[in-house]
């Protein structure tokens, strides 16, 4: 698995899909792999109906099933972000040396489960307090069961270097909605750009080459800022340890006797674009995109 760019390609026409296969397999001898298909649900809370409890604002769930994960996007409005609550720490240590009390969650969590299924039976047994929201074309008649939309298309090899997936987005009456088009690099399973944004030239030139030249054709790069990747990659157990070792610095504790040699060293840390990090990340920008349009 390599490096990934992500575009939604807004107004695409009914013909798109094929004029995108035709274009890649003509004009790019590429090479039909499979279909690409994704589940998409979203939820919302209903904590507000509990007798007594004040709630501000709900809390949304939204997952998306790619092969056999699931990434869970949770966002509780009322809560701080990560980037808030260091703000605060820093400025509190240095107006009077106390430790800052970590939050309970963040505003963002971002889960990764298996199987698929799991969760809707786990929300059922727990009778927990979430309902689907379901998203259908005007006028349809809504489902009682089934993904809340799906990305469904195709994947496709150029050479020994690319591949590139490219889906509709079908609402649950079987409207479409425009169109996903992830390019992944092989060789590179990491490529830091210089970009704020973090958008790659090479992937922005592969993804713009394997669009049918249509006039007014509405296309966004969907991207994610380191800043903003790190929130999501937020590891609380990982947060206490150094909380932990930074306390016990703070209060001088004596050195253990048991030592390795490796303290110091830099911790190995999972790649962004490797394995099912790289599915987490474009399952987060395909999430994000979603939203950002109120499709979900």
């Amino acid at each position: 698995m390599g490096f990934t760019g992500l575009a939604r390609w807004i107004n695409a026409p009914s013909t798109g899909l094929e004029l995108i296969r035709e274009n890649i397999m003509r004009n790019h001898h590429g090479q039909l792999r499979g279909r690409w298909f994704l589940s998409v649900k979203s939820y919302r809370s209903t904590l507000g109906s509990i007798p007594g409890l004040q709630v501000h604002s709900e809390r949304s769930m939204c997952t998306l099933t790619m092969n056999e994960n699931v990434f869970v996007l949770l966002e509780d409005p009322a809560a701080p972000t990560r980037a808030d609550i260091v703000t605060s720490a820093q400025n509190s240590q240095a107006s009077d040396g106390q430790v800052f009390p970590v939050p309970p969650h963040y505003r963002t969590t971002f889960l990764t489960l298996r199987p698929p299924g799991a969760l809707e039976q786990v929300l059922h047994q727990l009778k927990a307090r979430w309902i689907p929201v379901r998203q259908t074309a005007p006028g349809a008649q809504r489902s009682q069961g089934g993904q809340q939309l799906s990305v469904e298309g195709f994947v496709f090899a150029i050479g020994n270097d690319w591949l590139v997936r490219v889906g509709n987005v079908v609402l649950a009456g079987g409207a479409v909605k425009g169109m996903l088009l992830e390019a992944e690099y092989l060789p590179l399973p990491v490529l830091h750009s210089q970009t704020a944004d973090g958008t790659s030239e090479l992937l922005s030139n592969l993804l713009t080459s394997v669009l049918p030249n249509i006039r007014e054709a509405k296309t966004v790069a969907v991207t994610i800022s380191d800043s903003q990747w790190e929130e999501v990659l937020w590891d609380r157990e990982e947060e206490e340890r150094q909380l932990s070792q930074e306390k016990a610095k703070s209060e001088g504790e004596p050195d253990h006797i048991y030592v390795f040699g490796d303290e110091g060293l830099t911790s190995e840390k999972k790649g962004d674009w490797i394995g099912v990090d790289r599915d987490r990340r474009s399952a987060f920008l395909i999430i994000g995109a979603l939203k950002s349009e109120g499709i979900l």
